[in-house]
């Protein structure tokens, strides 16, 4: 008995762009709470789906495929040894134009500000669960771990939500 392939979908890379770019993007910014690395790290993500040109079953596929690489090339520009190596004075910031608080920060609300504030690991899965809507299951699958592990982490994460607010938003 011969095994059929999935049905592999062919989605140009400018569509892809356009439709999870903004995922991609939010994503990144959850992930390095600045600027300049989250535009290195999208450039990165959708350089890779441009060199490896992935075969999909579907958008949603898709979608994980791009949460993933995301996850996993966050964690590679967080952890390379020139970030280990060199620290940022306020006097070496002072010659760019703009800060990333004004820039991007403007208008959000308190609550974004108390995610941002959040250990990485808690951020992440905040965002997977509230902006993107996947489920635990989901998201243990997207980032490897077990489900127990992600309902942890959105739990502490709530309850530290909780603490920053002082209870302006119940509904966290």
């Amino acid at each position: 008995m011969i095994s059929q392939k999935p049905n592999l979908v062919d989605i140009p890379i400018a569509d892809i762009m356009q439709k999870y770019s903004g995922m991609v993007y939010r994503l990144a910014y959850a992930r390095t709470k600045n600027k300049a690395d989250t535009e290195d790290l999208f450039q990165e993500v959708f350089l890779r789906c441009l060199k490896s040109n992935p075969q999909f079953n579907s958008d949603e596929h898709c979608k994980a495929w791009l949460i993933r690489v995301t996850v996993n090339c966050g964690k590679n520009l967080l952890t390379s040894m020139w970030r280990k190596k060199v620290v940022l004075t306020e006097k070496a910031l002072e010659g760019f134009v703009g800060n990333d608080k004004d820039t991007l920060w403007d208008g959000k609300s308190e609550a974004f500000y108390a995610v941002m504030k959040l250990p990485e690991k808690y951020r992440i899965v905040i965002h997977l669960h509230y902006y993107e809507d996947y489920s635990v299951a989901e998201i243990g699958k997207i980032l490897n771990r077990k489900e127990s592990t992600v309902k942890t982490q959105l739990h502490r994460a709530r309850e530290l939500l909780k603490q920053e607010l002082k209870g302006d938003y119940d509904y966290v």
